[in-house]
């Protein structure tokens, strides 16, 4: 019985999504499109994932897995199309093109990441796609933004981080600049087009109008930049790469410790005073090098050796916990497979597995997202799907027979 009744209360939280009921149509590729997409489908959202007929989304063939890429599954496909039903469809084919526009009558959301313009000379750009439905909302994800002399210019996450400014302050003297070691511009606009999105349904449910949505990777790294940018705006100091080393405090920063990297955070002036007197160095609490924030941000390089030295009677295992008792924020740094294996992350249940996706191989993981909701968690419930794996599905819904659906496939439309 108490069995019966998780599946209930399970059905309802899947009810109450905060998405549910909005249908969107991805017409996007490879990272920020997808992704994006990706965090509509896990609040529940009807993602369509519109692709081209044989080939589909770049990113099936991209990952570690030759085998999964060759197969149109790649690890990179896999791992922000869950939730996400497949429909191919030619938009370069006149039958295409009207399903797609049919497809239109029915959407909320249209989001894709082509270059400028393309979507215009296709036929299916925001100026028409309104008059067909006005109250849809449509966000284009780009480099450069749908304005500006670069707008037209092909952009990747590295090109992008490059001229941000990130790399710059990414590594130490040494080191920068340096890419963020993952496709970090690509996963900000994803996540800034999401929220944008759904600021734009809010608004269009007091004004029943849609709207167009710009979405600059470029802009959005900038905007993620906020203290970096903004102490060279407001205090004139341009950014430095350090390291580990946080340039607003020290202690600040990676440490090593007795076995094992540690991050310790003691930002603030009692933190500092605990932490020097866990070390069993209190006299570093008065000394005119370290007494004061700023003293300890001129002489960050010395505080340090010296903290060191006092870590190293203990592992960063043995140092989390205690400092963590004392209320100094301090963490063990991990790699990836050490990081899902935490407790913490699995008890919080970010990764989901899809079992029979790739025949009885093995199970699909895939994460989730980075919040919870009462009553509403984000989840998804269909697997990565397989290219074309709903067409005749979603093309079934908007009223096509299944001898007109084969007509399609024979004209190359689907």
């Amino acid at each position: 019985m108490a069995h019966l009744q998780k599946i209930i209360l399970k059905i309802g939280l899947i009810m109450t999504q905060a998405l549910k009921g909005i249908r969107v149509l991805d017409v996007t590729n490879v990272l920020a499109g997808p992704f994006c997409g990706y965090q509509l489908a896990l609040l529940g959202a009807d993602v369509i994932k519109i692709e081209t007929p044989g080939s589909g989304d770049l990113a099936r063939q991209l990952g570690a897995d030759p085998k999964l890429n060759a197969g149109l599954m790649g690890a990179s496909f896999l791992a922000q199309n869950a939730g996400k039903r497949s429909a191919t469809i030619n938009l370069k084919a006149a039958a295409g093109k009207d399903i797609f526009l049919k497809l239109v009558e029915s959407a909320d959301v249209i989001i894709e990441n082509f270059r400028p313009g393309v979507m215009d000379r296709l036929g299916v750009g925001y100026d028409y796609l309104r008059t067909i439905n006005s109250r849809l909302v449509y966000c284009a994800i780009s480099g450069f933004g749908q304005t500006g002399p670069l707008k037209g210019a092909p952009a990747y996450d590295q090109i992008v981080q490059g001229m941000s400014g990130v790399m710059s302050v990414t590594g130490d003297e040494q080191s920068a600049p340096m890419r963020v070691g993952y496709p970090v511009a690509d996963t900000l606009g994803g996540v800034t087009a999401a929220f944008a999105i759904s600021s734009a349904l809010v608004r269009r449910a007091s004004t029943g109008v849609g709207t167009f949505i710009d979405v600059s990777m470029l802009d959005c790294m900038l905007a993620s930049m906020g203290w970096v940018v903004s102490n060279y705006l407001i205090a004139g100091q341009p950014p430095q790469a350090m390291g580990n080393e946080n340039f607003t405090a020290a202690p600040s920063g990676a440490f090593k410790t007795g076995d094992g990297l540690l991050n310790i955070a003691a930002n603030k002036q009692e933190q500092f005073v605990a932490l020097v007197e866990i070390l069993g160095m209190s006299n570093l609490a008065t000394d005119p090098r370290f007494a004061q924030r700023d003293t300890r941000k001129q002489n960050r390089e010395e505080l340090k050796t010296l903290i060191e030295s006092g870590l190293q009677a203990k592992s960063a295992a043995d140092w989390e916990r205690i400092l963590a008792e004392a209320g100094i924020p301090a963490g063990r740094v991990l790699d990836v497979p050490s990081a899902l294996t935490e407790p913490q992350i699995v008890q919080r249940r970010l990764v989901k597995s899809f079992a029979g996706v790739l025949g009885n191989e093995r199970d699909v993981p895939v994460m989730l997202s980075g919040f919870k909701m009462h009553e509403a968690d984000p989840d998804v419930a269909l697997a990565p799907p397989r290219l074309g794996e709903h067409t005749a599905q979603v093309l079934g819904e908007l009223g096509y027979t299944s001898a007109q659906i084969e007509q399609f496939r024979d004209q190359g439309a689907i």
